[in-house]
């Protein structure tokens, strides 16, 4: 279990490396926002969390495996990981920031997880270079 990190996991540096390399900027885990999330882009006023399959849950992932010693210890603990994810989004969806969740095993896709980054932002990061969106006036 001490082994388990919070910050600059794997998948989280796979998210951040690619972010970066779309040309979005980005501050790590802000503690003055609910959860602290992982990348914060103030710009977009979005937040991004990058959530591991096995303690976060994710619905339908075989990397979401109950334990099967002290099953019920394991049941309680991910409740209440559960509860406490959707009470943080919440209060940054109330706060007025769009929440992203990213979990372990999509960053497996680099092609994809790109696509929903660009997705969720909602800008063309080719039309920005070649100079067809005009930044200044925003």
């Amino acid at each position: 279990m001490k082994r388990v990190r919070g910050k600059d996991t794997r998948p989280e540096l796979v998210v951040r490396r690619l972010a970066h390399r779309l040309g979005y900027r980005f501050r790590l885990h802000r503690k003055d926002l609910p959860g602290s999330p992982d990348l914060v882009l103030p710009r977009y006023r979005a937040v991004i969390f990058v959530h591991g399959c096995f303690w976060h849950r994710h619905p339908g992932c075989i990397r979401a495996s109950m334990p099967s010693t002290n099953v019920a210890f394991w049941s309680a603990k991910f409740a209440t990981n559960v509860a406490r994810d959707q009470r943080q989004y919440t209060q940054l969806d109330e706060m007025g920031w769009r929440v992203l969740v990213i979990w372990e095993c999509e960053t497996k896709d680099e092609i994809a997880l790109s696509r929903r980054l660009r997705f969720f932002f909602s800008e063309p990061i080719v039309a920005r270079w070649s100079g067809l969106i005009d930044h200044r006036e925003s």
